[in-house]
């Protein structure tokens, strides 16, 4: 069994603040490890519901990689959230999918504007482990899929999209609407953004696995923004950008506008930084200042947050505004964390 025991010994002085067994993303002099065991967390309040499956992979012994490839499957799979093919569809009412997967020894593979597949998640690891590619898009993502056994579903909108898309018809703009932040025209101490439906606008779920032997998997999976232009993909498909994992250091995913993750390589920057010498917390609160910089008055309208974990089980994240949770499971705790942000509650 993986055990960090020893890792607190090594490393536990070198950083500022006590070691405890839990999680901190409150403060970037914190950093966090665990005895032993496994962890898997996930973006957003879903990977509550995600992290069960990959759970019952990690304690047993299991992969990495099967759990966040069965963690991610079981929100894909889910017609109530805004993932998979029960999302909200483009401005021209299409459902298209995006998504990636890497293993601890740097094989990766995603799927991108993949349409009438229920598991893109699945499909990429079929590009990763049966091609010599790490990317297909569209037509040919389809055509794989179908050549792999993978079922040609309905393109019918479930009923949740269709509200929402005959919602957002009425005006036809086109932009995304915001990406769960707190708006400080809503009431209550943590009032995400809605979409007209009512519905929070979570378009991602991107994964991160450490299982008993010590190594990282990620996931991630999405539909993109709701009504988007179409033929538009993200960050999340994209390794270095949505996803990235390296074995020697850790690994990140990233969730919210995914243009402004693309712009400074977001994951693959943050798991960097942590081979630089910073915490997951201190990386994650690095980049997000580095968008902020960048977008400087128009990072108010945006949301972009980063979460990661590093090999010896430090967990970080953090977000341009409050508004973004994470799912954590070890052996000791499961629970929903809601994380820093770089502008403050109103």
């Amino acid at each position: 069994m993986f055990n960090r025991r020893n890792f607190v010994k090594k490393v536990g002085m070198l950083t500022a603040g006590v070691t405890v067994q839990g999680v901190s993303t409150g403060s970037s002099n914190k950093s966090i490890f665990l005895d032993q065991g496994p962890i898997v967390i996930s973006t957003w309040d879903a990977g509550m519901e995600a992290n069960i499956p990959a759970w019952a992979i990690l304690e047993k012994g299991g992969l990495a990689l099967d759990a966040v490839e069965q963690g991610v499957r079981h929100t894909e799979n889910s017609l109530n959230c805004c993932v998979g093919l029960g999302a909200n569809p483009d401005r021209d009412g299409h459902v298209t999918l995006d998504a990636c997967i890497m293993d601890h020894n740097h094989n990766c593979g995603a799927v991108a504007f993949l349409e009438r597949i229920k598991h893109p998640i699945s499909v990429a690891r079929r590009v990763m482990e049966k091609t010599p590619h790490v990317m297909l898009v569209g037509e040919g993502a389809q055509q794989f899929a179908l050549a792999e056994g993978f079922k040609l579903e309905s393109d019918q909108l479930s009923p949740a999209a269709q509200a929402a898309y005959t919602d957002w018809l009425h005006q036809s703009q086109y932009k995304s609407p915001s990406i769960n932040r707190e708006n400080k025209n809503d009431h209550g101490p943590f009032a995400p953004t809605r979409l007209q439906n009512g519905e929070w606008n979570h378009d991602t779920i991107g994964m991160i696995a450490l299982d008993k032997q010590g190594n990282l998997s990620g996931s991630c999976t999405t539909s993109g923004a709701g009504f988007k232009m179409r033929g538009r993909v993200g960050d999340s498909p994209i390794i270095g950008a949505g996803l990235f994992v390296d074995n020697q250091v850790g690994a990140c995913v990233a969730t919210g506008q995914g243009e402004d993750v693309i712009r400074v390589a977001g994951a693959s920057t943050v798991v960097e930084l942590m081979r630089q010498g910073k915490t997951p917390q201190q990386a994650c609160e690095t980049i997000i200042q580095r968008v902020v910089q960048i977008k400087k008055e128009r990072a108010k309208n945006i949301q972009v947050a980063f979460l990661a974990l590093s090999n010896r089980g430090e967990v970080g994240a953090f977000a341009i505004h409050p508004g973004f949770s994470f799912a954590y499971k070890d052996l000791q705790r499961s629970e929903l964390i809601k994380a820093a942000s770089w502008f403050k509650s109103n």
